[in-house]
């Protein structure tokens, strides 16, 4: 696996949008992260029908809560993906180091964490539009990280 950029997902609740970001990023070679809880169960039958064979739990770090997730990444480079941010992810140079976090489908992330994470990107959409799938979301900023960092 590259040792490249990480994805974070906030307490997930949609099980396929969740197994489609396993498979992306174990097609990709990229680490996922999944901050708890979750809105569903692993065994879900909705996730594993999407999943297929690409679940290695070896390649997904859990957190049992932000908090942990925060603790462990003192002084790493956090940087949020959310439709609240002016910054597009064009205009930003990313890492090999970063963790890019994305908040849950239904809700992101709490203000708390909005505030805290320095760095905020967001995908340029049209006005009338509020967001693009998750899967799709992750899939576009892993692409542009890994162009960026020579990682594909």
């Amino acid at each position: 696996m590259n040792e490249g950029p990480k994805i974070a997902l906030f307490e997930p609740d949609i099980p396929q949008n969740t197994a489609a970001i396993v498979r992306t990023c174990a097609c990709l070679g990229a680490k996922l992260e999944i901050i708890e809880p979750c809105g569903f169960f692993i065994n879900d039958k909705r996730f594993k029908r999407v999943v297929m064979d690409y679940m290695n739990e070896e390649d997904i770090k859990f957190y049992k809560s932000s908090e942990e997730f925060f603790e462990h990444k003192q002084n790493k480079r956090i940087v949020l993906m959310t439709t609240k941010a002016s910054l597009s992810y064009t205009k930003f140079k990313f890492d090999k180091k970063d963790t890019i976090l994305f908040g849950r489908e239904s809700a992101g992330v709490p203000e708390k964490i909005h505030k805290s994470v320095k760095d905020r990107l967001k995908i340029p959409m049209k006005n009338d539009k509020r967001s693009l799938n998750i899967a799709s979301s992750v899939a576009i900023i892993l692409a542009e990280s890994f162009k960026q960092t020579n990682l594909i």
